[in-house]
């Protein structure tokens, strides 16, 4: 249960958030269409079929099909919005993904629930461990993984307005609000949280919750740490990337996703391009996800608040002693 009085209190889960929301965009945008795969009452797209029922499409559980129907919309001038798991959005219907909409660039918007390790028991086939890296490799797609409620109606407004295929990350459970009310979202800026001399933390989803705690308790070890919000997955605030990082020599990425091809590596690359610099990645590490409680995966992974601000304070303190040393013999 999410408790720190650092953040801004337990928002609504971020599933329940894009139905309504998608209820209170559908006049904005006339040509919308919600399609479902059989999960409506999971991704809460119910809520758009019950107060849009004449533009809401069950497809049923043929994920590559209802993106192909998707693509044929697009052409004729809709606005489709397809949702399911990510696992099913991302994995079983990726070829349909790559040819049908990324390549002819259609205006197509998907949206994965239940996404990373906490998608309810439901263990490894379930779990969207490696959806940012595979989805963000893919040419024109842009990526978007928000933190909370707040966060996730702002995106979708953003992803409706962009013209072109978009992926919307979504997770399952409530978790806190990283701000106090809802910010304009821009596609591709990265948002500080934190001020900090010491090292940078860069997060992105619901995991940036987790690095503002772990912040807090650095700041009560002696640690400052500039915590920067990288929603945007694709494309990337190289700029804000860079400047921050340089601002304190030392960097660290946070995720509830591979470490590899996502985050840790997205960053790297900016990084190893621009400003070559000591880098902690913290994430998932090559393996797979098992059927276990939120707190208990969060745990096995390094993911809690004092699991991630434990590996931060190591590798900060490591540093500063290698420094410290460097001084010496010179």
């Amino acid at each position: 249960m999410w408790t720190d009085d650092a953040l801004h209190g337990i928002g609504r889960s971020e599933r329940e958030e894009f139905g309504l929301a998608l209820v209170d965009l559908a006049s904005t945008f006339p040509k919308l269409l919600v399609l479902d795969g059989d999960l409506a009452n999971s991704t809460r797209a119910d809520i758009f079929a019950v107060a849009q029922p004449s533009r809401f499409l069950q497809l049923g559980i043929a994920e590559q099909n209802m993106i192909g129907v998707a693509a044929g919309l697009a052409t004729q001038g809709f606005l489709p919005v397809v949702t399911t798991f990510a696992c099913f959005a991302v994995y079983r219907a990726l070829d349909q993904v790559r040819v049908l909409v990324a390549q002819p660039r259609l205006n197509v918007k998907i949206v994965g629930g239940y996404s990373g390790l906490l998608t309810g028991v439901t263990g490894k086939t379930h779990q969207a461990i490696d959806d940012l890296a595979i989805m963000r490799g893919i040419p024109g797609m842009v990526v978007i993984a928000p933190a909370d409620d707040l966060e996730t109606r702002a995106a979708l407004g953003a992803a409706l307005r962009h013209d072109g295929p978009v992926y919307l990350r979504l997770t399952r459970d409530p978790g806190p609000r990283i701000r106090q009310a809802a910010a304009e979202f821009e596609i591709g800026r990265a948002v500080q949280l934190h001020q900090g001399r010491d090292v940078t933390v860069f997060a992105t989803g619901q995991q940036t919750a987790r690095v503002l705690q772990a912040a807090n308790v650095l700041r009560s070890r002696g640690i400052e740490a500039l915590v920067v919000h990288l929603p945007t997955m694709k494309p990337l605030d190289v700029e804000a990337i860079v400047r921050s990082s340089r601002a304190t020599g030392l960097v660290v990425t946070s995720e509830e996703h591979q470490t590899t091809g996502g985050l840790g590596g997205a960053v790297s690359e900016v990084l190893g391009e621009h400003s070559p610099l000591p880098i902690l990645r913290l994430g998932i590490r090559d393996v797979w996800g098992e059927s276990a409680t939120n707190d208990d995966l969060l745990e096995k992974h390094g993911l809690t608040a004092r699991r991630t601000a434990e590996a931060i304070e190591d590798f900060v303190r490591r540093h500063q002693s290698l420094n410290k040393h460097s001084r010496a013999r010179v």
